[in-house]
Order: C-alpha cells, then structure tokens, then sequence
C-alpha cells in the first residue's frame, strides 16, 4: 500500500470523528436527559445495525428491536431499578423470537450493547463528568493513537485472521497512550498511580471489543456495520472500543470499588 493510499480516508475520519466528539462532549457536559437521550439512540442505532448485519433486507425487524432498545434504556434511567432490569431484557428476548437463525449472536451482542449504555448512564450520573471523560479519553486516544501509529509504523499484525488492519505496533502505542491519559487524570484525583494501571485495562478491553466487531462482521462477509458516519462505517464500527471498556468498567466498579478518590 503506498503512502497516499494509507492516509486516503483521513480528512474524512477526521472530519466526522471532530463531529463526533463535539456532540459527544457537549451531552457528557450536560449530563442528564441530555446523555440519557445521546445513549439510547447511540445504543438503539447499534442494535438496528446489528440485526443488519445479522438478517439482511428485513428493515421493519431492525426498526423495531433498535427503537425498542432506545426506549428501554432511556425509561430505565427513570424507573425503579428492579422493575428496569426486567424491562431491558425485553429487546433481548423479543430479538430471540425475529433473528432465529443468529440467535446467540444477536443475544451477546445485545446483552453487551445494553450493559454499555447501562454503565455510560451510571457512570455519568454517580461518578460525575470528570469520571466519565476519563473513559471517552482512555478510548479514543487508544483509537487515535493506534490508528497513527498502527499506519506509520506497520509491522506484525496483532490477529490478521479476524482484524488484517490491526498491528501490534498500533495495539501496544494505544496501551501507551492510555497509560497517559490515565497518570494525567491521576494527578487531579485520589486514584494515585493505581489509574495508570486500571487505563492500560481499560484500553485492552476496548480493544477487545473492536476485535470482538471484527469477528462478527468476518463470520457476516461485510466490511461496516453501516454507512451512518463518513469515514468510520458505522455506529459499531465507531463505538465497539466503548463497548467492550464500558463493560468492564461497569464489572471494575463492582468488585474493586472503583474510583478510590470519588470522595
């Protein structure tokens, strides 16, 4: 690939990730219905892409479980949490019954896009916007930096069977570079050093849910989740680091108490 080819795309990933990260830093700061609204669609767009990718050219099924998603969510922000953790198995369950052919796929997909919006909710609403910075940091600058150096660099590839654009030069670059974020953050909190640590974790399981699209759009035979972004494919190919971050984020807090300075 010559050295035009590899940046080809660049104006178009920057423009769109600049508008991306305008809206997303907007709602982060306004907290509240504002996020909740940004969640639910963001994760609501994601299950529509799923069953696309799942069981193609059925428009109205995929209409139904993504809006379905984006309500549950949204309302589970505002019902008891007893009642709303039987109302966001509802697309999950309903989803079993329309894509009889990928069930298990489309089951741990959607379990993972529900618990992501869960914990970007939570996150924002009892850790604060500071918290939930840290995370869109840790998982853009191990996007960004792998991205730059993974195409400067080149080198071994990380899992060429499953992600032939991923290498290991781009893979350990974005570990570093959360590790940055991660001791920046530390020096205005009472985390210590500890959120280095936690940050390279954090940007290993965002990888881990990039490589996890990966697989499943390989079994699909299709390159994007969608179109919906210029430059970025679609909502899940944009969003899949977060996933698998905010996931285990979400698992973090509950075993080892995380964040050590919320105060």
């Amino acid at each position: 690939m010559s050295s035009s080819e590899k940046w080809s795309d660049l104006a178009t990933r920057v423009g769109s990730g600049l508008a991306m990260v305008f809206v997303g830093a907007l709602c982060i700061w306004m907290g509240g219905l504002t996020f909740h609204l940004l969640v639910a669609v963001i994760c609501g767009l994601m299950v529509w892409e799923l069953v696309g990718m799942l069981r193609p050219n059925v428009a109205s099924q995929q209409l139904l479980l993504g809006l379905l998603t984006g309500v549950v969510l949204l309302s589970s922000a505002y019902i008891p949490a007893s009642i709303g953790m039987l109302v966001l198995a509802v697309p999950v369950l309903v989803g079993l019954g329309l894509v009889p052919q990928q069930r298990a796929l489309y089951a741990v997909f959607a379990v993972l896009i529900i618990l992501s919006g869960i914990s970007l909710m939570l996150i924002r609403d009892t850790m604060g916007v500071g918290w939930m910075l840290w995370l869109a940091f840790v998982v853009v600058i191990t996007d960004v930096v792998g991205y730059f150096a993974g195409r400067a660099f080149g080198g071994p590839k990380f899992w060429p069977a499953i992600s032939p654009k991923k290498t290991w030069s781009g893979t350990a670059a974005g570990w570093v570079g959360a590790a940055i974020v991660g001791f920046a953050f530390s020096l205005n909190t009472g985390s210590g050093l500890s959120l280095v640590w936690i940050s390279i974790a954090v940007s290993m399981a965002s990888q881990m849910g990039d490589i996890i699209e990966s697989a499943l759009k390989r079994k699909m035979g299709i390159k994007d989740s969608s179109n919906l972004i210029p430059g970025h494919g679609g909502l899940m190919d944009r969003f899949d680091g977060m996933l698998g971050a905010s996931v285990f984020l979400l698992l973090v807090v509950q075993v080892i108490g995380f964040p050590a300075g919320l105060g």
